[in-house]
């Protein structure tokens, strides 16, 4: 019996309209569009306006697109794993909220929350699901509303980030193809430089916390970019060595877009030349677990059925990893 991979079958994502460019961010703090492109590789990013919206906001039209690109009802969809750092609120779970926008009657879920590495985190789970044979239809989704938690008067964070959602359909493959092989690791002794201290049981929501500015994302640049460089260059370089993988053999490096400098410096480790590698950050910032599936969404037409394509990201906790699939379609 050949062994059963978790493939992904269709991929789709969404953006808000909203464009917010380096140039209304010199009228609200003070940098400017050469020094942020400089540093970051970042141009513009996009952000969801309008009251009452949240990240499920973003996931509805992406999933509803998925859906109908593979020709399947949302009752179809057994298990949604929602990959997040900017959940619509503390529980429900924003996978549960979705569920019922969609109209997933049948699908069980929960939200996955491992800063930008997420989506490599949730698609390992669920992976596991599928290769298990417990379910053939897992739905794992990457988005952020990174508007709703960044101080737009603090220039270390304002120009990064951006809101967006990719989001891909796991299916059970027999042909070689799917998920071959991840890495993930962990070092919480980071989280200290990488964080949003407010609102949970440690500091919950009070005057002082709101007046101290904690329920917005804090991150000590330096350190974390100096961690980033290294460790996502060397889990993506680990697993094309654990399996063999020259720069030769494979066909894209999708790197989570959190700076142009650490994307090429994991491609530079991983000796991929650039025309290897995806690259959206100038128009979308970082949208944390969404970056990668939005990446995947944006160069579905150039992948070609047997591809090989090496995921890496890095974010909060500090959370890193890398995924290895072979594209099934």
């Amino acid at each position: 019996m050949s062994k059963i991979h978790a493939a992904i079958t269709a991929v789709n994502g969404y953006v808000p309209d909203y464009v917010l460019t380096n140039k209304e961010l010199e009228t609200m703090v003070d940098t400017n569009d050469e020094w942020i492109v400089s540093r970051t590789g970042i141009k513009e990013r996009r952000i969801l306006k309008g009251e009452g919206l949240a990240t499920s906001d973003l996931a509805v039209p992406a999933v509803k697109g998925l859906l109908e690109k593979r020709g399947i009802a949302a009752t179809d969809i057994e298990l949604i794993i929602f990959c997040t750092s900017t959940p619509d609120m503390l529980f429900p779970a924003t996978a549960n909220i979705l569920a019922d926008k969609i109209g997933a009657t049948n699908a069980w879920g929960y939200d996955l929350q491992a800063a930008c590495s997420g989506f490599l985190f949730g698609l390992t789970t669920g992976a596991q699901f599928i290769e298990s044979g417990k379910h053939s239809k897992v739905l794992v989704i990457g988005a952020d509303k990174m508007s709703s938690v960044v101080n737009y008067e603090d220039r270390n964070t304002c120009i990064l980030f951006g809101d967006g959602c990719g989001a891909v359909l796991l299916e059970p493959n027999t042909e070689g193809n799917g998920i071959q092989d991840t890495i993930l690791k962990t070092d919480g002794s980071g989280g200290q430089y990488l964080n949003i201290k407010g609102g949970g049981s440690l500091n919950p929501a009070s005057h002082q916390t709101v007046d101290a500015g904690m329920h917005y994302a804090y991150q000590e640049g330096r350190t974390v970019f100096k961690f980033a460089v290294t460790n996502m260059a060397d889990v993506a370089a680990e697993i094309m060595e654990r399996n063999n993988l020259s720069s030769e053999d494979v066909a894209w490096l999708v790197p989570h877009q959190a700076n142009k400098r650490i994307i090429d410096a994991t491609a530079e480790r991983a000796g991929l030349p650039e025309e290897k590698v995806m690259v959206n950050i100038h128009k979308y910032g970082n949208t944390t677990s969404g970056t990668i599936p939005i990446c995947l969404w944006e160069w579905e037409s150039q992948l070609k059925k047997g591809d090989n394509l090496i995921l890496a990201a890095f974010g909060g906790g500090f959370t890193w990893g890398s995924v290895y699939l072979k594209w099934a379609y």
